[in-house]
């Protein structure tokens, strides 16, 4: 049975590709977008099968209404991605209050907003996947990239709940952590505090560092993610992409030997000994 897809972002990079990829293999998608322009091409391509529509994640009553529409239309859901969002750059010192409270507003306030507008859907279909897409840098923290670690971290603990209480109405939920790819994630879509002369030599070493990773291909991301939303039994977590996996290792691996360094002292700070 084909799928019907909701996903947000779908103008270019992960979005447009998991839309193509869904498509391709005759499900249907509602794309969204803030520029409905965008999206010409996937109309003129795949006609009837695609419901395109201009949506801005942050404003949760046209968040509503997309939802509305898009169940209007096909008459379910089968499939949510949590697309929307963007990077943002700049050492915690040099953060901004008006760029911070921008990177949440999207990256965790839209996805909470999507999820929250289709839930009484699939609660009623007893079924649905959403997927969220976070990033490596959900989990693991980087210079240069705080505040877009908080808003993925804040997203995944939103998710990670959420699977935990929608389970028993048969909805699934997955968390996609993808690390570099050949996107424009770090160009137009970006943004990026006013730097300070003091951390030129952090910003340095970040960009050298990010220079030395080779790349992901974002069309493979597609077929991944089929295969995410086809199996019986999806995965809570999942990475793509060697970077992101050696990365997810090694930061739970630094993790467990700093809790086990000082497990002494987590048993005498409730009164206990070891």
């Amino acid at each position: 049975m084909s799928k019907v897809w909701f996903i947000t972002g779908t103008s270019r990079g992960f979005g447009r590709v998991f839309a193509e990829s869904a498509l391709a293999r005759g499900d249907q998608v509602v794309a969204t977008a803030r520029d409905l322009n965008a999206l010409d091409d996937l109309g003129r391509a795949h006609g009837s099968a695609v419901l395109p529509l201009a949506l801005d994640v942050t404003d949760k009553a046209a968040v509503g209404e997309a939802v509305d529409k898009a169940v209007a239309t096909f008459g379910r859901l089968d499939v949510v991605v949590n697309n929307a969002g963007y990077g943002l750059y700049g050492t915690v010192e040099e953060l901004n209050e008006v760029d911070l409270r921008a990177q949440i507003e999207t990256n965790v306030f839209g996805s909470l907003w999507v999820d929250q507008a289709v839930l009484p859907h699939l609660r009623r279909q007893g079924s649905g996947h959403i997927i969220q897409i976070s990033s490596l840098n959900g989990i693991a923290a980087f210079v240069m990239m705080g505040g877009y670690s908080a808003s993925k971290w804040a997203s995944e603990a939103l998710s990670d709940s959420l699977a935990q209480e929608v389970s028993g109405f048969g909805i699934k939920v997955t968390i996609v952590e993808p690390a570099l790819y050949a996107t424009d994630f770090a160009g137009p879509s970006a943004a990026h505090s006013a730097p300070m002369a003091a951390y030129d030599g952090v910003r340095k070493a970040f960009l050298n560092a990010i220079g030395d990773v080779k790349a992901g291909d974002p069309a493979a991301v597609g077929p991944a993610l089929l295969k995410i939303v086809d199996t019986e039994n999806p995965p809570l977590r999942v990475v793509f992409g060697e970077y992101a996996l050696n990365g997810a290792q090694a930061a739970y691996a630094d993790r467990l030997a700093t809790w086990k360094e000082w497990a002494d002292l987590a048993l005498e700070a409730e009164g206990r000994s070891s």
